[in-house]
């Protein structure tokens, strides 16, 4: 499975999920990176929702929480790197 576009808050918004994201050292790009190819798939243990597991082009293992918006959208919540 992998998804088409995300949907961001403003990059300034600081209860939004790019800011969340970059707290966690990671950029759009690498988030929309894992997104369009992940590896696998499961369910948050802490939230329930779904996450998926994939790869930067660096090559860092990251995992993604999203909440799914449509077929084709979807809103990531957090992101973060895993260790192997």
């Amino acid at each position: 499975m992998s998804f088409q576009r995300c949907l961001w808050d403003l990059d300034d918004d600081l209860d939004g999920n790019v800011v969340h994201i970059a707290e966690h050292g990671l950029t759009k790009r690498d988030v929309e990176e894992v997104l369009s190819s992940p590896l696998g798939e499961d369910r948050s243990r802490s939230s329930g929702k779904p996450i998926v597991f994939g790869r930067t082009r660096s090559g860092e293992l990251v995992a993604v929480v999203y909440e799914r918006i449509d077929d084709e959208l979807v809103y990531p919540v957090t992101a973060f790197v895993v260790s192997e």
